[in-house]
């Protein structure tokens, strides 16, 4: 179990796929490599980025025991799950096997079509699936956005402290920095607050955050460990304009249709994880041809992870 709070990158990998649209496992070696050369901390699989909600039960093991053989014996590389977020019972023996595998950590995010009613009932869902995988740390993931779960963080911190043993911390994809500091202060500092909004790094860090889990660390992992030395050096104007370097970046994504873009970037640094899956729109060749020269006026190669 994670004892300590995590400090660095933690990348969201996407999940990569065949022509065909089944997994290609093979290719994950060389993505972890790939993090493991650009100094980033670990891997939050099965997220967002990684498409958890549209692969099926055996998918999501397949994809786990992938990365766990890897990254088992690695102590300096830091292994998440994403168990999903809407049926418990699947949760709770996806966690069992997460931990037999030696995952260093599960995530739970709020089911997001029979929503909670409160904060109280959240806190329940996230106890059955934490007691499952008793010795694993467990991080609640915050993203209203996709989830509807629009609960204030620090009330869920007063409600599972003291009752959930290895809540470990939130992995908090948000703009609410009010509501950030307050559970980053919460209790002495006790829980592990991970910052999730790339595009925000810099203002995260002016808070306190020391460690971030994001797609774009993927394929732009210089990029910000750049930042966050500009920042340490007290060299705000160059953090400045290294975050918006960021944003450049990441506008793509909405210029090109969305968070299938990711995958596009990936290509450019030599790992093909092929196309999101439906419902999600990937780019036409048409597209790809005018997302290239834009990526090419970004200077994407000179901060790119490699």
């Amino acid at each position: 179990m994670i004892t300590q709070k995590i400090e660095g990158l933690i990348a969201a990998p996407f999940t990569p796929f065949n022509e065909n649209g089944t997994l290609n496992l093979a290719q994950i070696p060389h993505y972890y490599q790939s993090l493991k050369n650009n100094n980033v901390k670990g891997g939050f699989i099965c997220g967002s980025t990684g498409e958890g909600v549209s692969l099926t039960f055996d998918e999501k093991v397949e994809v786990l025991k992938a990365w766990a053989k890897l990254t088992v014996a690695d102590s300096d590389f830091i292994l998440m799950v994403l168990l999903g977020g809407t049926n418990i019972k699947e949760c709770i023996e996806l966690a069992k096997i997460a931990e037999q595998e030696g995952v260093d950590a599960v995530s739970f995010t709020s089911p997001y079509y029979f929503k909670p009613a409160d904060v109280g009932q959240l806190t329940k869902c996230c106890a059955e699936i934490a007691a499952a995988a008793p010795q694993t740390a467990f991080y609640y993931y915050h993203i209203p956005v996709l989830t509807g779960g629009n609960f204030a963080m620090l009330d869920l911190l007063k409600e599972v402290d003291g009752r959930i043993p290895n809540f470990a911390g939130i992995k908090y994809t948000h703009e609410d920095f009010m509501d950030f500091l307050s559970c980053m202060n919460f209790a002495g500092r006790k829980y592990d607050m991970l910052w999730g909004r790339d595009e925000n790094m810099l203002s995260s860090l002016v808070l306190g955050a020391k460690g971030a889990v994001g797609s774009t660390y993927n394929y732009a992992a210089p990029l910000y460990h750049e930042l966050i030395e500009a920042f340490n050096e007290g060299d705000f104007e160059r953090a400045n304009l290294l975050q918006q370097k960021s944003i450049d970046m990441i506008t793509l994504l909405g210029k090109y249709g969305g968070i299938a873009v990711g995958k596009s970037y990936m290509r450019q640094i030599g790992i093909d994880c092929g196309a999101f899956r439906l419902p999600v729109k990937n780019m036409s060749v048409e597209q790809y041809q005018s997302f290239e020269h834009d990526v090419a006026q970004l200077s994407f190669n000179t901060f790119c992870s490699k």
